[in-house]
Parts: structure tokens; C-alpha cells; sequence
């Protein structure tokens, strides 16, 4: 029944996930090579702790835990812990750059069996860059950064539903306000924008063990576009929309196993196909819309038609071990498809706890080979959760 109930669940959802993928380019000949999206702070899309980016980047419906906040701060509305704080660290594209990392710090606490509350700062910094005149001569040196900051309010509305509001400020500082000689001055990018949660967690009792599935969505990052000049086009930042579910069975006393997909979109346009003597739009849309117009647009605005817009959708999954709730192995894999990033990796990790004490990391394996500048990408999570609950809640 396990078994039967699990086929019913992700299989349909792992072979959408499959279809798009292999897509061919038949009827897209006039799109050669990469269409991707555009966005400003891309940061903001890294997946920032180590057991969510273990599972192939998947996080809408996991099991909650203190970094809820960047997948679905809903679920904080489940976690079954009072409070709890977690640090990552990230080292960045190591392969191209020494200097570059990632850094994620998050905390919730529970105000009653209904609302928590949490706050997270995540912080990309991108190592110096060395500014030049003509000739050579060094003329600053700019420790390049971002970073956001965001608070997020979660509540049970019934023992199974669950919905979250966040804010966040963006603030993105590439050159220190270095210019060239009759160039306009740049400055620092800044941008504020909001989440939107869903969760949903139902048990369920097969073949006598108890099971739950979960479905979870979360569009974030609703926010103002970015421009770091006075004269420079605004640009938008990654508003996305994540779509995912989760199947969790408990074998016995001491074995659990979970299994849980994703499905992201972003949610801001696709850049149209331009004639290059006239620059008119030859197909698709204008890319240069407000906001609100731009999300709805992102649905059906790509030149190749309602195909291009399926290849916008990546796909994540991910497999989770856990053993009496102290130790965890887990696997997963990332996909996108080759016109949109071409991002294409399997993600290994695990995962200890002792007490209230916890430590994971996770490790990348990209499948177009070890010169891919996110190949040997290790993260690091190091996480406290405090008062095991009193009130009966349970993942």
C-alpha cells in the first residue's frame, strides 16, 4: 500500500518533471541557443542551507525546520520546536573565484500552538574587485556584496492548513559607487518586497504506519525593481513561484522516510526576439512593464509559445533517511532546462542532531562535469532548536 500510494503521488509529477526536459527545439527553430531570464540579485535564488540544498534544492513541503523561512516561512506554523536559530555557510563557485561566499542566518520563535514569527539575513559576498583607468592604474578596490533582510509572520488557520506573509529589504552594492570619466555615478541597488506562503500537512495511517502528506506554495520576492544609476533601466529582481509536495512514512520506531519534489517558476518576462536592423519585437512581448504586469505577462509572454514557457519551469526532488531522529542521509537532483540556465546537478548530504544541537552539510555534483563552476560546492549548517514542544505538536 506504501508502495502504491507513493506511485499515485510523485510518480505523474516526476514524469511532468521529465517531459519538460527533454523537450526538443522543434518547433522553436527560429530561438537558437540560451533564452534565459533576466533578473537582478540572483543571490536571492541560491539555495541557502545545507538540507534542503541536499534534497536537490526542494524545500515547499519538507519537513519544517528552522530554515523554513527561505522555502515557505508557512511551515514554521508546524515546526514542532518552540524556538530555534540556524547558521550557513556557503563557499561560492570555488572554481572560478577564491573570495566568494554565502552566508544565511535565521530564527523563529513560537508565540502559541497558532503563530510563530521569524527573521533571517542572508549575505553574498562576491570578494574585491579591482577598478582601473584606460592605462591600468588601480584606482579603487570594492569588496562587492548583497544582501537581504526579511521578517516573516506565520499562522495555523486549522490543524491542517497553514498561510505566511514576509517582508524583506534588498540592498545591492556591485561597484562602491565607482564611474568612469563621464559616465553617469553608480550607486547601490535597493529594493523592498513580500512573500506569499501556503502550507498544508495531513496524517495519514497506512498499512498501520503513520504517513502525512504535505503540499506547500510560496511566491516570493514581490517586489520594486532595481537600478543602479540614475539613468540605468530598472531591472526586475527573481519573483518566483514554488510549487511542491511531500510524502513521509514512518517504517518503524526509529526509521522515517520522506520523499519530496518542487516546481519553480519565476514570475517576470521572458526577453523577446527583436529584428536586428529595425530592434522591433518580432516575437513575444515587451519586457519593460511594471511590476504586477510583468508577473502576470511571465505566463504567456516567451517567443516560442506556451513550450518556452514550460522550459521555464525547474524541477527539484530529493529522498530524506532519518533514523530515530538524530541522524539523516539524503539525496536529490536539480533540473533546468538548456535554453533557461542549463543548471543541471545531484546533491548528497546528511545530517546529525544531538539534543537541540544540529549539524548538516550537503555537496554538488553537477552532470555536465567537473569543470561546471558550481562543481565541488560544499555547504555548512549549524542550527539550534529549542523547548521540544509541550503541546503535542509533531512533524
Amino acid at each position: 500500500m506504501i508502495k502504491k500510494t507513493f506511485v499515485l503521488l510523485f510518480v505523474p509529477m516526476l514524469l511532468l518533471c521529465n517531459s519538460i526536459l527533454a523537450q526538443t527545439d522543434d518547433d522553436l527553430s527560429f530561438l537558437e541557443g540560451l533564452n534565459a531570464l533576466h533578473v537582478a540579485v540572483p543571490f536571492l535564488q541560491i539555495a541557502p542551507d545545507s538540507r534542503a540544498a541536499s534534497m536537490g534544492d526542494a524545500g515547499a513541503a519538507s519537513v519544517p525546520d528552522a530554515n523554513s523561512q527561505h522555502w515557505n516561512p508557512a511551515k514554521y506554523a508546524f515546526i514542532s520546536k518552540d524556538k530555534g536559530v540556524s547558521y550557513s555557510y556557503t563557499p561560492w563557485l570555488q572554481n572560478l573565484i577564491k573570495d566568494m561566499d554565502l552566508n544565511y542566518l535565521v530564527g523563529y520563535y513560537r508565540f502559541d500552538d497558532q503563530q510563530v514569527v521569524s527573521a533571517s539575513m542572508l549575505y553574498f559576498s562576491m570578494g574585491t574587485i579591482i577598478f582601473t583607468d584606460g592605462q591600468g592604474t588601480k584606482l579603487l578596490d570594492h569588496n562587492a556584496n548583497e544582501f537581504s533582510l526579511d521578517v516573516a509572520y506565520s499562522r495555523k488557520f486549522s490543524e491542517k492548513i497553514a498561510g505566511s506573509i514576509g517582508f524583506r529589504y534588498i540592498r545591492s552594492d556591485l561597484t562602491g559607487g565607482f564611474a568612469q570619466q563621464g559616465q553617469p555615478v553608480s550607486k547601490a541597488g535597493n529594493s523592498a518586497a513580500a512573500d506569499i506562503a501556503m502550507y498544508y500537512e495531513t496524517p495519514l495511517n497506512i498499512n498501520n504506519k503513520a504517513s502525512a502528506l504535505a503540499l506547500g506554495f510560496n511566491i516570493s520576492n514581490i517586489g520594486t525593481k532595481i537600478s543602479y544609476n540614475d539613468d540605468a533601466i530598472k531591472q526586475f529582481i527573481p519573483t518566483n513561484l514554488r510549487v511542491g509536495g511531500r510524502f513521509s512514512v514512518e517504517l518503524d520506531t526509529y526509521n522515517r522516510v520522506s520523499f519530496i519534489a518542487d516546481a519553480n517558476k519565476l514570475l517576470v518576462p521572458t526577453p523577446p526576439v527583436y529584428d536586428d536592423a529595425t530592434g522591433d519585437i518580432l516575437y513575444g512581448y515587451d519586457p519593460d512593464v511594471p511590476l504586477i504586469t510583468g508577473v502576470f505577462q511571465s505566463f504567456y509572454d516567451a517567443p516560442g509559445g506556451f513550450r518556452e514557457e514550460l522550459r521555464e519551469i525547474s524541477v527539484a526532488g530529493g529522498f530524506e533517511y532519518v533514523y530515530a531522529e538524530q541522524f539523516a542521509a539524503r539525496v536529490g537532483y536539480f533540473g533546468e532546462h538548456s535554453t533557461k540556465g542549463n543548471r543541471k546537478y545531484i546533491t548528497v548530504g546528511a545530517g546529525v542532531r544531538y539534543n537541540v544541537f544540529s549539524l548538516d552539510f550537503a555537496y554538488l555534483i553537477p552532470t555536465l562535469g567537473q569543470h561546471n563552476p558550481l562543481a565541488n560546492t560544499f555547504r555548512f549548517t549549524l542550527g539550534f532548536d529549542f523547548e521540544p514542544s509541550r503541546r503535542g505538536r509533531r512533524n
